[in-house]
């Protein structure tokens, strides 16, 4: 048996989860989409808060531990959110594939220039 595709079957997951919850991502309204945006982007807000309290960060608080366990977790709640909010935009897995490569490809461009300047442009391609 072939394996599937990962991240289309991320997607494809996140879709059926999404219906399963009754938010239908594909051909949204405006102002549905910014609802949704808005939604998964505080939902997401919540999942790194979550993550950071995984971590050890309160200097002066010996008590604290790592849990590298839960913060797994937190990590894949960001993705659950971030591929919806890729959905409610209409980009596939596909379409976030390559928008990567471009950034990621600007990224080193910067990085090779020195990133001395912001250039509001040089991201208008993606």
């Amino acid at each position: 048996m072939e394996k599937p595709d990962q991240l289309r079957e991320l997607w494809r997951m996140q879709d059926a989860l999404n219906q399963r919850i009754g938010v239908m991502t594909a051909a949204m309204p405006e102002a549905e989409k910014v609802k949704w945006l808005l939604n998964y982007a505080r939902a997401m807000s919540q999942e790194l808060a979550e993550l950071v309290d995984s971590v050890p960060w309160k200097w002066w608080a010996r008590y604290q531990q790592f849990d590298e366990q839960n913060a797994r977790v937190e990590v894949v709640d960001l993705f659950h959110f971030l591929i919806s909010m890729a959905q409610v935009l209409g980009m596939s897995a596909d379409d976030v594939f390559a928008a990567y490569c471009k950034k990621n490809e600007v990224n080193f461009q910067r990085q090779e220039n020195g990133y001395r300047v912001k250039d509001e442009q040089d991201s208008r391609h993606i």
